[in-house]
């Protein structure tokens, strides 16, 4: 009996391996070589004026939710500070002394260990989750190489590498554009998913009460993001 379940464990592992290996094979796209230097660097600030970067410069506060509401964000910008919840956790998360920052859970505070390890988790769910939100500008952020590449059909896009930085540090994302600057979508190579050049949209645009631009969705092959609601404003 042991023998007969384990050759079936075996076959179904095959099958996996075998599966993804196809998948891999079909899909996976090296990472693309481009040129950095002043050109790229022009092509970044195009997009970034086609966003209004001015008026999100300017934005004091933003309130979005990720992974179909289960985690809710305001942060406010001025002050480095965010309002992280989830499940029955709420961490005032200090983006600047983040040893200083307080969680809580169903509205009582944490003891020392267990607020360090709640902690962490806030920043790495922010890190993440702000990321599908204003990932357009940070092309300039510290530890970023921005590089020009040659697309299939004749366009330029935008290849951004995260030196250092976020969460994991060495991901690249290259930002297919309109003739405007204005994004369309970007492809991935990140270390949480195997597969290289997995494309998602930046096509579902707001404009916020203080005039920033920020996404409602994305698409990611059959994964549809929300956002939530999505709000920009000053006070």
């Amino acid at each position: 009996m042991l023998k007969k379940l384990l050759r079936i464990l075996g076959i179904i592992v095959l099958v996996i391996v075998i599966a993804f290996g196809t998948i891999y094979a079909l899909y996976n796209e090296p990472l693309p070589e481009g040129r950095s230097g002043p050109e790229a660097d022009a092509l970044a600030q195009k997009m970034l004026n086609s966003l209004n970067y001015d008026q999100y410069k300017n934005t004091r506060f933003i309130e979005w939710s990720f992974r179909d509401g289960s985690h809710l964000y305001k942060w406010d910008r001025n002050n480095k500070k965010v309002e992280v919840q989830w499940d029955d956790y709420r961490v005032n998360l200090d983006l600047i002394a983040t040893e200083s920052s307080i969680g809580y859970r169903n509205g009582e505070r944490l003891n020392a260990k267990e607020n360090e390890d709640v902690i962490e988790d806030a920043v790495s769910m922010f890190n993440n989750d702000s990321f599908w939100l204003v990932a357009p500008y940070k092309v300039f952020d510290p530890g970023t190489r921005r590089e020009v590449v040659a697309l299939e059909d004749g366009s330029e896009g935008l290849l951004v590498t995260f030196n250092s930085g976020g969460t994991t540090p060495g991901d690249s994302y290259l930002w297919i554009l309109q003739p405007s600057g204005f994004p369309k979508s970007f492809k991935m190579w990140v270390k949480i998913i195997p597969i290289g050049g997995v494309e998602a949209t930046w096509d579902d645009w707001l404009v916020t009460d203080s005039g920033a631009f920020l996404p409602k969705t994305h698409v990611m092959g059959p994964l549809e993001i929300s956002m939530g609601d999505v709000r920009g404003y000053n006070r």
